[in-house]
């Protein structure tokens, strides 16, 4: 039993970052993606690197649909849960909400860093805070699920 949780939580995880790795990199279609430097240069310009500036613009500024404002805020919060409610069950090392934090920033890092390299999207400091932040609940949402579902609070993880 020990070992069939092993490979499902495993291939859980491996499908989780596939399909994260597809919804930040990959959001446009290959035809999008020609490499001009006017695109490029657009793309450098619409990066953010002040904290909270997008997130102010959905939330009170922006002249759009609600929908594409909680998508676009919420998405970025949910998307992050998974990654920290699966570390800490597959691995010892992220049992700490800092350990998780710093995972999730990190990679979250990587994704918006890639964006801007390889041209795929623009970098935005809000999407760090909202990753991060997304990675933190998931965490709380192991804690609780341990504490409700398992004896001593939080349950050995499947690599020790």
């Amino acid at each position: 039993m020990r070992k069939f949780f092993r490979i499902t939580v495993t291939f859980i995880f491996i499908v989780y970052l596939i399909i994260l790795t597809k919804e930040i990199l990959f959001k446009f279609p290959l035809s999008f993606l020609h490499h001009d430097s006017v695109l490029y240069r657009d793309l450098w310009h619409s990066s953010n690197i002040v904290p909270f500036k997008t997130i102010y613009f959905y939330l009170f500024l922006a002249d759009i649909n609600f929908d594409i404002r909680v998508r676009n805020l919420a998405g970025n919060v949910v998307g992050f849960m998974p990654l920290g409610f699966l570390l800490p069950i597959m691995f010892a090392r992220f049992s700490t909400l800092r350990s998780v934090f710093l995972a999730s920033f990190s990679l979250s890092l990587t994704y918006e860093v890639l964006q801007l390299l390889l041209k795929l999207g623009s970098f935005d400091i809000d999407d760090l805070i909202l990753n991060s932040l997304g990675g933190l609940l998931g965490f709380l949402c192991f804690k609780l699920a341990a504490f409700f579902f398992f004896k001593r609070g939080t349950p050995r993880t499947f690599t020790h």
